[in-house]
């Protein structure tokens, strides 16, 4: 039942994706489409045969990741606690619950396509909470600006379009993560902590995550903020 909800949430928003965004200000850039989001001029060199078994091995690359991502950010937000950075533990708390969400899209897909998902290995190693928040920094902007722009190359290339929606999701969300953790890595090393937010709201659909207010509706995959997940307890 869980997996017929997360794809039927995937498909829903497909043909929302499939059209140009016609919203302005945040929600524009949050929605433009995830092929404009990751086309370059010169578009794929793979053929439609080669961009289907890539695809395959991106969406495993990124379940693994994700999950990985769960049980880090999970282990960080209570180091963070441990060291009395309560609004850090926050973070660290919302951001585990939107890449959970991230490899639950992916795993749904790659099933979706009948394909066996191997179960990811989890490593987790956690420091200081500043070294925590530049290891997780450095994590999210590699999924931003590499990781998944080039996976989602890779899926239009395919046709897959799921695909594209699930791994488009993440890179939103990314983006948004990396932004919080260089607030909160900056609050940290200025001493103002205080200044940082003290609730987070997720999208249970995308992982889409914002600070101290849901929206209305999602920026990415339009669910009503009245579904999001609040987070402000440990």
């Amino acid at each position: 039942m869980k997996k017929q909800t997360i794809l039927w949430s995937l498909l829903l928003t497909a043909g929302f994706f499939l059209n140009a965004c016609k919203d302005t200000g945040e929600n524009k850039s949050e929605m433009k489409t995830p092929v404009d989001a990751a086309r370059t001029p010169s578009g794929s060199s793979l053929t439609v045969a080669e961009a289907k078994t890539k695809t395959i091995a991106d969406l495993q690359e990124a379940f693994s990741g994700e999950s990985n991502a769960t049980a880090r950010y999970a282990a960080f937000s209570k180091k963070a606690a441990e060291e009395g950075y309560k609004e850090i533990a926050l973070l660290f708390k919302a951001a585990s619950l939107a890449e959970k969400v991230h490899a639950g899209n992916h795993k749904a897909v790659l099933e979706e396509m009948g394909i066996a998902v191997t179960p990811a290995k989890i490593e987790v190693k956690v420091l200081s909470t500043k070294e925590n928040l530049e290891f997780a920094i450095k994590g999210e902007t590699y999924e931003a600006t590499t990781m998944y722009p080039n996976f989602l190359k890779d899926a239009d290339a395919a046709g897959n379009q799921l695909a594209l929606i699930s791994l488009n999701y993440a890179y939103k969300t990314e983006k948004k993560h990396k932004a919080f953790y260089e607030q909160a890595l900056a609050a940290l090393t200025a001493n103002k902590l205080s200044s940082l937010p003290s609730v987070y709201f997720v999208c249970p659909t995308c992982g889409n995550t914002y600070e101290t207010a849901a929206p209305k509706r999602c920026g990415i995959s339009m669910t009503s903020g009245e579904k999001f997940i609040k987070i402000n307890t440990l």
